[in-house]
């Protein structure tokens, strides 16, 4: 789960990390109540979406007066920003943060991320703030300097400097910097965040550290334990059907394509996506319907996909196992009784009783399109969308 910048910003609060003093507004008016309340010449209007790059896209304004603050929460306020995160259809923006001018000494980066190959986290620091990230990991590898920590052990103190040195830091800045990582780390560890990261992290004039921005992700199996952070969840922000999808527990990510897919297994679903690809069509979805698909699952499942327009095709691949193929067939057949289908239906069946299910495809008299392997589905399926 993401969240905006002014509530990662809260989060830190409670774990010590510094950040500006500032709040949220939705309108004008509480725009110009949260500037009024801060001790600042200089304030800073800041448009809150689930994607970086705001600033280049025209959605970080420095005010040097309120009527500066009142002029930019206007021109923010209902703008859709497009970001190199957000695709050609960008996000509109609803809510702005309303922050106090810091005076910025040093630019850095600093990001905290899980490394699933080693199983432990990686702590990263850059001189290189205020920049795009991946582009520094691109060009100039090396200024990204990165610390393996072992989720049993901790941040190290070792390790801590390491990273402050790294980042040039000399004299209290270091003092400063050690207790930053420090209170970030406990942060991160105790919300049970996936990421973080902070871009710029900046030393001020008076040799403060400071977190200027602030993003946080979370591990969704661990929110239970979270509520709090739970209430922080914008469904606005988040693709309509993918949060439709999630009520029914089914793991569905919208893609740019036209060819539906519907597969049972997140490995099975991404090989399928690939084959799709090399015989020239283009994924429209992932849709895992999990290990126990039933008619009703398949139904949600067919309802989700079909509210994309872009969809001209479907194609079902499952792999009987723990569930056997005929009882999938007939969960496919039940669910097309209840939800309209009029585009072309590819059904490869494999595994436990495939033959039967097969034939109750075809005993259905609806007009399904069966292949027996998964290249002669996805040749299939890329056919009848030229068609």
């Amino acid at each position: 789960m993401n969240i905006h910048e002014y509530q990662a910003k809260e989060i830190f609060r409670k774990y010590d990390v510094p950040v500006p003093k500032g709040g949220v507004a939705f309108s004008v008016e509480e725009a110009l109540k949260v500037a009024k309340t801060l001790d600042s010449n200089i304030f800073v209007v800041k448009a809150q979406i689930h994607a970086g790059g705001r600033g280049k896209a025209g959605g970080v304004k420095i005010a040097k007066n309120l009527d500066d603050v009142s002029q930019h929460a206007k021109d923010i306020l209902g703008k859709t920003l497009v970001t190199h995160q957000t695709g050609p259809a960008g996000k509109k923006v609803a809510r702005l943060l309303i922050e106090e001018g810091i005076d910025i000494f040093r630019e850095l980066y600093m990001g905290i991320v899980l490394d699933r190959q080693s199983g432990k986290y990686v702590f990263m620091v850059s001189t290189e703030g205020g920049m795009e990230i991946e582009k520094v990991a691109a060009e100039t590898p090396e200024k990204i300097i990165k610390e393996w920590i072992d989720p049993g052990i901790g941040l190290q103190s070792f390790q801590a400097r390491k990273l402050a040195y790294a980042l040039g830091l000399e004299g209290v800045q270091v003092k400063q910097g050690l207790k930053f990582m420090f209170a970030l780390w406990k942060a991160f560890s105790s919300s049970d965040a996936s990421l973080v990261e902070i871009n710029p992290l900046v030393v001020t004039g008076s040799g403060d550290v400071m977190a200027l921005d602030a993003k946080m992700n979370f591990d969704d199996n661990a929110l239970f334990r979270h509520p709090d952070i739970l209430e922080f969840r914008d469904l606005s922000e988040e693709e309509p059907s993918e949060v439709e999808a999630s009520k029914y527990n089914l793991n569905y990510i919208k893609l740019d394509g036209n060819v539906g897919c519907m597969v049972n297994g997140a490995g099975l679903a991404m090989g399928t996506m690939d084959i799709i690809k090399l015989y020239g069509g283009e994924p429209a979805n992932f849709l895992d319907v999990g290990g126990v698909a039933n008619p009703e699952t398949v139904a949600n499942g067919f309802r989700i996909i079909m509210s994309d327009r872009n969809v001209k095709a479907v194609l079902i691949n499952i792999f009987g196992g723990i569930v056997r193929c005929d009882r999938i067939a007939q969960g496919i057949v039940q669910a097309l009784n209840e939800v309209k289908v009029d585009i072309p239906v590819v059904v490869r069946l494999a595994g436990t009783n495939a033959k039967e299910g097969a034939q109750i495809l075809a005993d259905s008299n609806m007009d399904f399109i069966v292949a027996s392997g998964l290249a002669e589905a996805a040749e299939k399926v890329t056919a009848a969308i030229k068609e």
